[in-house]
């Protein structure tokens, strides 16, 4: 697939595309046509590695470490007892982003009861969510 489709297919800009295969991120074919600048061809591999860029940003790596973990896992140098570490390790962080975001749900909601009251009563903290989720 040309650069368009792929980028319709992945959601990226083609800016953001052509970046991503700068940076040797993305991996596609040189067409025959294009002249000095040959068309780019993904294909499905292309598609599943723009995913595992987004998981990997998503999960706070940045793009130099994506593409450092995916050369090594290329070239054979990443164990799957170091990814499973790499994973778990993931995990326990989104684990924490998780509760960091639920006691900032917990919080809106109690301001936006707070509000719907008539702003009634004592005005939700912050601080009072964060210290109790912290010790319950």
């Amino acid at each position: 697939m040309l650069i368009s489709e792929f980028c319709r297919r992945t959601g990226l800009a083609r800016e953001t595309v052509r970046y991503y295969v700068r940076l040797g991120l993305l991996q596609p074919q040189e067409g025959q046509k294009g002249g000095r600048h040959p068309y780019l061809m993904f294909g499905e591999a292309d598609v599943h590695s723009a995913d595992v860029i987004r998981v990997g940003q998503a999960l706070g790596l940045s793009l130099r470490e994506i593409g450092d973990l995916r050369e090594a896992r290329r070239k054979g140098e990443l164990p799957i007892e170091d990814r499973l570490a790499m994973m778990k390790d993931q995990l326990t962080r989104l684990e924490a982003k998780s509760a960091e975001l639920d006691k900032l749900k917990a919080y809106v909601r109690a301001k936006i009861a707070w509000q719907e009251a008539g702003e009634r009563g004592e005005e939700p903290l912050l601080s009072d969510f964060v210290n109790a989720t912290a010790s319950g």
